[in-house]
This record gives structure tokens, sequence and C-alpha cells, in this order.
């Protein structure tokens, strides 16, 4: 039997079929809160001394111990990093532009090619001394030494997006470029691309290569 909330007894569970008034079902048993554990002794995650039910240093839950491990992270690969091209300046040994300058400097019966990467916002070519500290970034005193080029003979200087451009301070020789008669005019900039060919000295030519 079933008690209606007027008292009457029921023989139906949904409606007291005395007085028609709805019965509700029993309320379901509500759980005890689970009894909070107390730590005893040091945490066996990190050592440390704790009262209560996590480990003041680690966290650690004394009731249901460690948390568990999320998931680790998927490793992406780095995308590689966007770098500018790289700048060299390459000097060799040109016996074509050694048999139009008018000079003494016997060409070299060898001498390989030099690379020197163009870093930095000025670049100096010339032949390094004692006298003058140090030496340019692109030294040219050899062996085999091209005498005609100046201790500093010329600059390059590096300009926005990447560009550079060619000033002759007033070497002693001149400076040409790409095969031309007629040198730079001293100390003026002169636009230089990938490619071009700057020439000094008795038998000098710097090639400049954007890689």
């Amino acid at each position: 039997m079933t008690t209606c909330p007027a008292g009457h007894d029921s023989g139906t569970t949904d409606y007291c079929d005395v007085c028609g008034t709805p019965i509700e079902p029993a309320l379901s048993a509500v759980p005890a809160p689970p009894v909070v554990a107390r730590s005893e002794g040091p945490c066996p995650e990190c050592g440390a001394a704790s009262t209560g039910r996590y480990c003041e240093d680690c966290g650690y839950d004394y009731t249901t111990g460690p948390a568990p491990q999320a998931a680790p992270e998927p490793v992406r690969p780095n995308a590689a990093p966007v770098t500018a091209p790289a700048w060299t300046a390459v000097v060799s040994a040109d016996r074509a532009y050694h048999e139009t300058v008018t000079s003494d400097i016997a060409f070299p019966p060898y001498c390989p090619d030099r690379a020197f990467p163009l870093t930095g916002a000025t670049v100096r070519i010339g032949r390094r001394t004692a006298s003058r500290g140090a030496p340019p970034e692109i030294d040219l005193a050899g062996p085999p030494e091209d005498s005609g080029v100046s201790h500093l003979h010329a600059v390059l200087l590096a300009g926005p997006d990447d560009t550079w451009a060619l000033v002759d301070p007033g070497s002693t020789n001149g400076t040409f470029l790409n095969g031309g008669t007629d040198p730079v005019a001293v100390n003026t900039e002169h636009p230089v691309r990938a490619g071009d060919r700057i020439h000094l000295g008795a038998w000098t030519t710097i090639t400049l290569r954007k890689d």
C-alpha cells in the first residue's frame, strides 16, 4: 500500500484511489559526502608535510591519490624560418680585365677564387695594413696580392629591401663596373645587383651573388 499526502491508504502509486491526490515518488537517498582524508606524514609525491586533504606544495589529493595526467600535446614540426637570400662577393683573378689595364703588374699564375659574405651595413674593399687598424671586410692583401688595389679602394653599402650600392671613396686607380671603360664617379652611390662585376686593381674582379 501507498500513503497519499492526505494520509489515505491507496492501492495505486500515482494518484490516491480515495481522494485523487497525486502521489509523489519517494525521493532517492542522497549519498553522504565522502569523508575527507587527512594526511599523515609527508606527501608521497613531493615529501612536504601537510595536514589537509591536499598537499600545499604539489596539490596531491590524499583522498583520491594523484590526479590523472593530461595527454601530452601533439608535437608539431617547427616551420623553417624565412630568411632573406644571402649575398656573397666572389673575388677572382680576371685575365680579360687585366688585358684592358695598362700596368706593369703581372697576372698571377695561380689565384683561386675567394668568397666573402656580405653582412652588416658597410663592407669595405681593400688591402689590410698595420697602420690602418682593422682589416677591410673584403681583404685583397693576398697572396697573391694585387698591388693596384688601394688600401681602402671601395665600399659596399647596404640599402633598404636587401639592396647594395657601390661607392669609390677616392681610390688611386679607380673602380669599374661590368666591363665599363670609365671608372665610377667618386663618392657617389652606384646601385649594384646580383651578377654585377666590380673591377679594380690590375686583375681583380668581384662578382656579386645572391643565393
